[in-house]
């Protein structure tokens, strides 16, 4: 009766713990069944994923009353406007990185490709960031030398995008850049043939570890498949949520080649750009 009890228990527990372990995984009547039970194993869910309803997912941004008019821009030139929005993300102890940017390139054929990237300068010519040449990016900015950037700093509730050409920087900038960095990442650049495959992170770890030892005392040289880029903005936008789903949509555009003047619901700004509101 009790070896009977006992085998019903074990079957319970197995049904309890069996997404994990099968039954009789961990807990046996006697040593001589062993050969004949299940041990752990890796779960297995095939259970189908139950479809997911976000619709209550809902945050409140800035009232009406705090909208972003078009007499609240600090200036008619997008680059300072840039610059003013930039700065208020920075002096905000809840934006973690200011500069921390989405780029989105895409290939000849047009499949796009987006990921997080770090700005590491701005002015009037351009907006930055450095990485690795035979990348996937780099490869797609080879064919196709068109990106977007994407800034969203969610306490501000606001975001920033620009649209431009991409141009690779002089040699020497990106020398001068690579050589301010902390030695450690200098090594990390080198070591990795970004977007290529490796056979694990042991295997990075033993590269890393080999240059190390061999730039100890000396400078590490930058590679030649690594520098920086420069994104050559025509077309900025300002965004700025609220509450009611009315956000806020002022873009700095370009006049393209051949076009006078602004058009219909459109002003003129500084250095030859024109800004308009967009419906949002």
């Amino acid at each position: 009766m009790i070896s009977v009890l006992t085998d019903i228990a074990l079957r319970n527990i197995g049904k309890i713990v069996g997404g994990y372990c099968k039954p009789y995984a961990f807990l046996t009547p006697c040593k001589s069944r062993l050969n004949s039970l299940s041990f752990c194993s890796k779960p297995t869910d095939t259970a189908p994923l139950t479809a997911m309803d976000l619709s209550d997912m809902r945050k409140k941004y800035k009232a009406d009353d705090q909208c972003f008019e078009e007499d609240q821009l600090t200036s008619l030139d997008p680059i300072k406007q840039f610059g003013n929005w930039f700065d208020q993300a920075t002096k905000c102890p809840e934006v973690g990185e200011a500069n921390a940017m989405c780029i989105a390139t895409a290939s000849k054929d047009g499949r796009p490709s987006a990921r997080m990237v770090l700005l590491k300068g701005f002015n009037h010519e351009g907006f930055r960031f450095f990485t690795n040449y035979e990348s996937r990016k780099g490869e797609e900015l080879e064919s196709n030398p068109h990106a977007c950037l994407v800034f969203y700093w969610e306490p501000l509730n606001r975001q920033v995008r620009i649209e431009g050409t991409v141009e690779r920087i002089p040699y020497q900038s990106s020398c001068d850049y690579f050589h301010s960095r902390p030695k450690s990442s200098q090594i990390g650049a080198v070591v990795s043939r970004q977007s290529t495959m490796i056979p694990d992170r042991q295997y990075l770890r033993q590269k890393n570890a080999e240059l190390e030892e061999r730039y100890k005392a000396t400078d590490v040289p930058m590679p030649d498949y690594w520098g920086g880029y420069i994104v050559k903005p025509h077309t900025v936008e300002f965004w700025q949520g609220q509450t009611n789903r009315l956000h806020d949509r002022i873009v700095f555009t370009r006049p393209k080649e051949g076009e006078t003047g602004p058009g219909d619901m459109q002003h003129l700004a500084e250095g030859g750009w024109v800004y308009q509101r967009l419906a949002p």
